[in-house]
């Protein structure tokens, strides 16, 4: 299982991770699918996950999720991890989990390694937490 701080972008369903659900965002539709933004975080950082259809009324804050062969990809301009197709999203509890909510993977900017242009590194940190899901003060 891989810890978010170590999750980097890339075309493969292929992350195999658990995390708690922080905050839920709104339900918009997007073409014929609902579409569900959330913040999600383990003991290392966090990151946005997006929920599609039915995944949308399954989860909700402080549920602990197991994922299985999830993307982390851009989407709309937007790094979010994801089920996509091939992926799984498996409530494993609730609540009882640590967490913290910087860094949030999603607001780095990742560039293509020089020498390997397949895999990603991290350029610059656009915000050190969510600007999608503001702390509260």
């Amino acid at each position: 299982m891989v810890l978010l701080k170590d999750i980097v972008p890339a075309a493969q369903n292929n992350i195999d991770t658990k995390f708690i659900v922080l905050e839920k965002g709104s339900t918009t539709v997007e073409g014929k699918n609902r579409i569900c933004l959330t913040l999600v975080a383990d003991e290392t950082a966090a990151v946005h996950l997006q929920l599609w259809g039915d995944e949308c009324d399954a989860f909700d804050s402080g549920d602990i999720i197991h994922l299985t062969k999830g993307i982390f990809s851009y989407q709309h301009g937007n790094l979010i991890l994801r089920a996509g197709k091939r992926g799984k999203l498996e409530k494993i509890g609730e609540f009882t989990m640590s967490y913290v909510e910087v860094p949030n993977m999603s607001e780095i900017h990742w560039i293509p390694d020089p020498s390997n242009s397949k895999n990603y590194i991290q350029d610059y940190i656009i915000s050190p937490q969510s600007r999608i899901f503001p702390s509260i003060p």
